[in-house]
């Protein structure tokens, strides 16, 4: 006799007002590692799991608006949008980060667009204007309207925590700090300097794939030998490869790199790192979506937001630790690395789009996953317990 798709669901957790992805995230992620197969499509494609995301990971968890060093001085600014909430960060007057709506309070209009530098924020409709902390400045022709009272009008004000140099906010007021939530990461890092790291670009791009896609694609090495052979793939030695169980908040692996690129071994005046430390490079994929790569010498990251079920915005910046900064080469070396970095991303483009073009189709079936996708599963894991709540 056949079994009915209720009787395959992994029963007692599951929640009959859950979407059928849910339920078929949450059947897939039931089994111990050893047993796991990638993530089910409908996780991928289904716009019922997409609101879940929306509603229960990016409205509750932090989300990376990008590093610190990048709006180092007041008036400096960078906007997003996060689950529909247009953000700005702003660097206020004495120094402080202010994460804050990023919507006047008349009309309704977006204010800052992009990223820069102002003294006030003027709405780009009416040109009522704020400080830099939110409160409001002026309102033009507003004297004849008895309920308008300016010293009570305040832009909405945003969580937002300054993390090893990384921008994090939240809308979540009651969401765990950063800090604890990711202390194990700055233990296991801490001899880096991350914190000190320099940005030399940022940039944003629109990809044509499921965010999900894009992040798995960053938390397993084991496609670069064969996705990246144009680039970096004969560079990537699997069996060096370190996958270890993943956190609560994140999941990372470790390669070890040879000294083909100089900047992404230790500098000669790092004292800091000792032994392999000093050419180990960490992949840290914060939950939800920040993906850094960490090396001694330099640093790139993407971070994720949904744009829709089959696009993904991302925001792509990187740059230098400190100790190289002033090497006298090292700027030379980056130009170099960033080349090839738009290398990889060409083809990590090609790849991404292709595996969610795979998804869409009615034949798509999820396969084992191997060792070196332990990432994935974790991820898999903390998507899980997030969208079933």
């Amino acid at each position: 006799m056949g079994t009915s798709s209720k009787d395959n669901l992994h029963q007692g957790e599951i929640d009959g007002t859950q979407s059928l992805a849910v339920n078929e995230l949450l059947n897939s992620n039931s089994v111990p590692f050893e047993q796991a197969h990638a993530m089910p499509s409908s996780v991928y494609t289904s716009k019922e799991f997409l609101a879940a995301e929306l509603e229960h990971i990016f409205t509750k968890d932090w989300f990376c608006a990008g590093r610190a060093s990048s709006i180092s001085k007041p008036g400096e600014y960078i906007t997003l949008e996060l689950a529909g909430q247009p953000v700005m960060v702003v660097r206020d007057k004495s120094g402080q980060l202010r994460a804050q709506s990023n919507v006047c309070l008349h009309r309704m209009s977006t204010l800052l667009e992009g990223r820069g530098k102002t003294n006030s924020i003027v709405c780009p409709y009416h040109a009522w204007t704020y400080e830099l902390d939110g409160t409001l400045r002026g309102a033009p022709a507003m004297q004849e309207n008895k309920a308008f009272c300016k010293k009570s009008m305040q832009l909405p004000s945003i969580r937002c925590e300054e993390w090893l140099g990384w921008i994090m906010v939240t809308l979540n007021n009651d969401a765990p700090a950063v800090k604890d939530q990711l202390s194990s990461v700055a233990e296991m890092v801490g001899d880096y300097g991350m914190a000190d790291y320099h940005e030399t670009f940022f940039e944003t791009h629109l990809w044509d794939t499921n965010w999900k896609v894009l992040a798995e694609n960053f938390m397993e090495s084991y496609h670069l030998p064969v996705c990246h052979r144009g680039t970096i793939g004969g560079l990537s030695r699997l069996e060096e490869m370190i996958c270890p169980p993943g956190h609560e908040a994140f999941n990372y692996h470790t390669i070890l790199k040879d000294d083909s690129l100089k900047i992404a071994l230790a500098h000669e005046t790092n004292k800091r790192l000792k032994g392999e430390r000093r050419r180990m490079t960490y992949l840290l994929a914060i939950y939800p979506s920040l993906l850094i790569t960490l090396t001694p010498g330099y640093f790139w990251y993407l971070s994720l937001h949904p744009h829709g079920v089959g696009q993904v915005r991302i925001m792509f910046g990187g740059g230098m630790s400190s100790d190289y900064i002033d090497d006298p080469e090292a700027q030379k070396h980056f130009t170099s690395l960033k080349e090839l970095l738009d290398e990889v991303n060409v083809e990590d483009r090609g790849c991404t789009e292709k595996v969610y073009k795979g998804l869409c189709s009615k034949l798509a079936m999820p396969g084992p996953l191997s060792h070196l996708e332990r990432p994935n599963y974790d991820f898999a894991q903390y998507l899980g317990k997030r969208v079933s709540v």
